[in-house]
């Protein structure tokens, strides 16, 4: 088996591993919880901020036999099937590569078809907003009225591109920028679980030049992982990102 990328290693499972957005992930499992579920979610943040990922978490939670607080169990026969790639109930589909009006038909012609495993089908669309006009028209009639058997959840980084039409249709969740304090305490975590030897400050200028992404923070972490074969330091850092050293800015101030 080759190497996994640390984030793919590190993706949370569960509702409670996820780092940040605890507005919606509590709302989520509250849903779950009270049997209250709606039929498409719109999820719009910056990337790396936990949107597919969250809707993974969900479409697992919400077709488990036996959640515990709204949470998938993890044990039972549809959460152990909705881990496998072969699982055909929940569907994953990039809006980047597949953004025309015949690849949304053939997803309406396919709606309509009962989970084979699960309670519900999942349909969960990234980076909608690259559907054409076409596209996004024939995919409105299915979110309007779908069958109850499946649930749509619609992430994006850029919602202002997605139609009215659509929005009003869908329960919408903004996804906030994760802290730096967190993706900070998240880096510690990985790095002492991976035995990665690296300097703090390194982590907390990773954490600032992520801009709130966490995914974009542990990718630095893994690319410096690779770069170094002792401890990662500052320089390293700024090494690989060709940046300068602040200190070394500051003496050149003031040696001007």
């Amino acid at each position: 088996m080759g190497y996994t990328a640390l984030y793919r290693k590190f993706r949370p499972t569960t509702f409670s591993e996820m780092v940040g957005q605890e507005h919606i992930t509590r709302t989520i499992r509250n849903q779950i919880i009270a049997g209250r579920v709606g039929h498409a979610y719109l999820l719009n943040g910056g990337r790396g901020t936990g949107k597919t990922t969250i809707a993974k978490i969900f479409a697992r939670s919400v077709n488990c036999s036996e959640p515990v607080d709204g949470v998938a169990c993890g044990k039972c026969k549809n959460c152990l099937y909705s881990f496998l790639k072969e699982c055909m109930d929940i569907i994953e589909i990039d809006a980047a590569s597949n953004n025309g009006v015949d690849e949304i038909r053939e997803l309406r012609s396919k709606v309509g078809i009962l989970p084979s495993e699960l309670k519900y089908k999942v349909y969960i669309i990234d980076e909608v907003h690259m559907l054409s006009i076409g596209a996004f028209n024939a995919l409105l009639k299915t979110i309007e009225e779908p069958p109850e058997h499946v649930i749509f959840i619609l992430a994006t980084t850029d919602p202002q591109k997605i139609p009215a039409t659509i929005i009003s249709r869908c329960q919408w969740y903004s996804f906030k920028k994760i802290s730096n304090d967190d993706i900070v305490k998240r880096l510690t975590e990985i790095v002492n679980d991976e035995n990665i030897k690296v300097d703090e400050k390194v982590l907390e200028i990773i954490a600032q030049a992520s801009d709130g992404g966490l995914r974009d923070a542990i990718g630095l972490l893994d690319k410096l992982r690779a770069y170094c074969t002792d401890e990662i330091t500052l320089d390293d850092f700024y090494e690989i990102n060709g940046e300068v050293n602040e200190e070394e800015l500051k003496k050149l101030e003031k040696l001007i």
